[in-house]
């Protein structure tokens, strides 16, 4: 049988070249993050998820690419992503890396055949038209570009391009074009890694159903599956889907689709009820998206690499959000989104992002922890679009924060230097000997997450309380059922908990002491911002 290893697995976002600077050039590579895998283990990490680090002329972060089986010099060379798969292996964590297939680099050598010579087999690689045609899709970054269409003289025609006009859209309507994407997934798996997170899968869908609107695209996903699996059986795909959770259905298919999708939905809604202060979002949220079919899960986190975008949210409820956590236009970003971290949105309070971390570990889904966020870093605004949440990570209050060893102005990557978010006020090292910190506690939050399996894999749904401030998650696996509390208010509570086969039980984790269970129906109490997992007492 395929492990489902991915149901209880945490999983760290990496920035290759945000994370750590071996060679001491300023700029993040993979030898780097090789040397700072122990710490991920440390911390109960199982799985490492590696932004791009293909060959790019860096316009895009990467997802830009001119080569997907090479490594950018930048980062180092291929022996280097050898050496750290061989050492990820050791420590017990699995890798996942980003393919970007939706899209390319204009500075791609396919794109450049297909500009130069119509009759090139290139040519049908990208979406070409004598003149823009009328389309439904709209540009990805609508202050930024005006169309999904760029003329390109050279070519004598336009091409198209959802997002920036540097990165001409692939047609994945194109035989040929997929025939690529399977050589890009049968190189990196042949070197070990245990899956993709596939990278705009929703516009990927809308590429392959180009050639035929009739035809609904979703094949595409059925091809990548049965693809990956014949080459690895327990590889997964973890889509990025931002469509209406009534969709998510048709990405999830029978279970033999993406394996993971990542729930933007439900991200939604955690910052709606961080707003108000209330569980109902997220219960409204929970109710609201369809059950993965057998083998699929969601995938969940607080702040990804991108903007916070709030396009699921109705306009009063993303306006209410936006009040609440971006009042100043310079906070906000293509008129859908925030471009902050968590920390500052929530004024630097550590108990409230403690609940929040512990927020993420015990929905149900595959939690995804993004780097620096352990720890609490902050954010640049000073620095334009999305780049204000892609800052150097914090390891001490060295200079160049234990990221790197170049001399001051030198480093290749924005660092934090001032303000209450300040590498030498935030950063691991420090953290690491504060039994307080927040880094302390995400880490006693992974390991006991790990331990309660119910979250992971099993049936989850609202447990019987009258408190609007706590969320209260009851998860059953093979008849055994955990509790999950979180005080989203900051004035301590207490309730009552109907579930007859939640009256006795005993914490595995919380904000703080507490006394035990007491009463029948069993009476509990949460600090202001408070939180507390509970699972059954051991019969004796």
């Amino acid at each position: 049988m395929v492990p489902l290893w991915y149901r209880n697995a945490i999983i760290y976002q990496v920035d290759p070249s945000l994370f750590r600077d071996a060679n001491g050039d300023g700029l993040g590579d993979l030898a780097g993050v090789s040397e700072r895998l122990e710490y991920l283990r440390g911390l109960g990490v199982t799985c490492l998820w590696l932004t791009p680090f293909y060959a790019s002329p860096m316009r895009d972060g990467g997802y830009d690419v001119t080569d997907h089986l090479a490594v950018d010099p930048r980062f180092g060379a291929l022996p280097d992503f050898v050496a750290l798969m061989a050492k990820a292996e050791e420590l017990g964590l699995r890798v996942i890396i980003d393919l970007v297939v939706h899209h390319t680099s204009d500075r791609h050598p396919w794109f450049q055949a297909a500009r130069r010579d119509r009759t090139s087999r290139y040519r049908g690689y990208y979406v070409w038209a004598d003149t823009p045609e009328p389309t439904d899709e709209k540009p990805i970054f609508p202050t930024v570009e005006d169309s999904v269409w760029t003329w390109d003289e050279q070519a004598g025609q336009y091409y198209k391009h959802i997002f920036y006009s540097h990165e001409p859209d692939l047609d994945l309507g194109n035989p040929e074009v997929r025939h690529e994407v399977e050589r890009i997934m049968d190189f990196w798996l042949r070197l070990g890694v245990s899956g993709f997170r596939v990278d705009a899968a929703s516009h990927m869908i809308d590429s392959a159903r180009s050639p035929d609107p009739t035809d609904d695209g979703f094949w595409l996903l059925d091809d990548m599956r049965r693809f990956v699996s014949r080459r690895r059986a327990d590889a997964v795909l973890l889509g990025e889907v931002d469509v209406p959770p009534c969709h998510y259905v048709d990405y999830f298919g029978r279970g033999d689709r993406l394996t993971l999708v990542l729930n933007f939905w439900l991200n939604n809604y955690l910052y709606l009820a961080l707003a108000r202060g209330k569980a109902e979002p997220l219960l409204r949220a929970l109710a609201g998206q369809p059950d993965p079919p057998e083998g699929a899960q969601y995938a969940l986190w607080l702040r990804n690499h991108d903007e916070l975008d709030l396009e699921r949210l109705s306009e009063d409820e993303r306006r209410e959000v936006m009040d609440c956590f971006a009042p100043d236009p310079e906070m906000r970003i293509y008129h859908r989104g925030i471009r902050r971290r968590l920390p500052p949105m929530l004024g630097g309070d550590k108990r409230r992002l403690a609940l929040v971390h512990a927020l993420l570990f015990c929905l149900p889904g595959t939690p995804i922890l993004r780097y620096g966020e352990e720890i609490g870093m902050g954010d640049d605004l000073s620095l334009p679009e999305r780049l204000a949440v892609r800052t150097a990570m914090q390891w001490s209050d060295e200079p160049g924060a234990g990221f790197s060893a170049a001399r001051p102005g030198q480093l290749a990557v924005p660092l934090i230097d001032s303000g209450p978010y300040d590498y030498r006020h935030v950063n691991v090292y420090a953290q690491s000997l504060d039994e307080d910190s927040l880094l302390t506690h995400t880490g006693k939050m992974i390991r006991a997450r790990l331990g309660m399996r119910e979250i992971g894999g099993g049936h989850c749904r609202p447990a019987a309380i009258e408190c609007p401030q706590v969320l209260a998650l009851r998860h059953e696996l093979d008849g055994v059922a955990v509790l999950t509390l979180a005080n989203l208010g900051p004035e301590d509570v207490q309730f009552t908990l109907h579930d007859a086969d939640c009256q006795h039980m005993t914490d595995v984790m919380a904000d703080g002491p507490y006394d035990a269970p007491s009463g029948h129906p069993v009476r509990l109490r949460l600090r202001g911002y408070g939180y507390r997992w509970l699972r059954p007492r051991i019969a004796l």
